[in-house]
């Protein structure tokens, strides 16, 4: 199976990617970007010489804006393409409001317009709310739909066990490109509002790995090596956001505090892992991730307390 992955431009290059995934001249995509990414997936399935008509399906790991956002009109586009998305995520697809009225109350209505345009419902029968373990035939391909919690309740990762792929969302983490190094990727975990949880999220990157993959493919960003070292980094990242949160618990400030303490934590391990770009280039990757996994971790300890 080819998989190509493609920039959905989403706040700045190399930051959000929806995949092209091809198979005995069918083709899928895994994650759509937002409203605005369309034309670039629509592009790309051009360039590869594929017709609309040969999109089977459309899959989201879960329905977070930068995942999800484009669905609507990427399907009106698509008219054969089934949309398979985790019964949880099910009734968002079909009436966006909530969802609109979510993310409006954390960015804003000027800044929500500004990222994410519109969301358009899809109707509900084009929609395939997969259980755990839903089989799907892609081509001569066999990908398989877990249900991987931790992130968000309604996450889920499609796998190719056959062509040792993963396509994980979020639940793999985020490895952004800038940070490589001679050492390989720098990864770490995503903890953003509302639903992390650190021990369901530890239970499934285990479960990512154990379905033996060789390549993982990020929606932030792109193709990395299924090594052990990634998994115990992530790991260990789980156990250390909490660990910050929990030593922040009673600071006045409590999510500029984990913020702080998240950089720290941060910005040592890319010295550890031989990244030299200064305190502004790390800021410009960084800021938007920690503001969010902040925040998450301050949703995290409310729930716990």
């Amino acid at each position: 199976m080819e998989v190509l992955t493609i920039d959905t431009e989403y706040v700045r290059p190399r930051m959000d990617a929806s995949h092209l995934l091809v198979a005995a001249g069918r083709a899928a995509f895994v994650d759509t970007g937002t409203y605005f990414s369309v034309p670039n997936l629509l592009s790309a399935l051009a360039a590869r010489g594929l017709a609309g008509e040969a999109v089977d399906y459309i899959f989201l790991t879960h329905i977070h804006l930068d995942h999800a956002g484009g669905v609507g009109r990427l399907a009106a586009q698509l008219p054969g393409a089934m949309i398979v998305v985790h019964p949880r995520g099910m009734a968002h697809l079909v009436d966006p409001g909530r969802l609109i009225a979510a993310t409006k109350a954390v960015y804003g209505e000027t800044a929500f317009e500004r990222m994410y345009g519109e969301l358009s419902p899809v109707p509900v029968s084009r929609l395939i709310a997969a259980e755990d373990g839903h089989r799907f035939l892609l081509g001569d391909r066999r990908l398989e739909f877990i249900h991987t919690p931790g992130h968000a309740l309604h996450h889920a990762c499609l796998v190719d066990r056959a062509g040792g792929a993963a396509f994980t969302g979020d639940t793999f983490g985020v490895s952004y490109r800038e940070f490589d190094t001679a050492a390989g990727e720098f990864i770490f975990p995503t903890t953003t509002p509302t639903q992390f949880d650190p021990a369901q999220l530890h239970a499934s990157v285990d479960r990512v790995l154990a379905t033996e993959p060789r390549t993982i493919y990020l929606t932030h960003y792109g193709p990395v090596r299924a090594t052990p070292r990634l998994g115990d980094e992530l790991h260990a990242d789980i156990d250390a956001f909490v660990a910050i949160a929990r030593a922040a618990a009673s600071t006045p400030d409590l999510e500029a505090a984990i913020e702080r303490g998240l950089w720290t934590h941060l910005s040592r391990r890319l010295d550890a892992h031989g990244f030299r770009g200064d305190a502004a280039q790390r800021h410009a990757v960084l800021d938007g991730d920690l503001r969010l996994n902040a925040a998450g971790l301050v949703s995290w300890l409310a729930r716990v307390a």
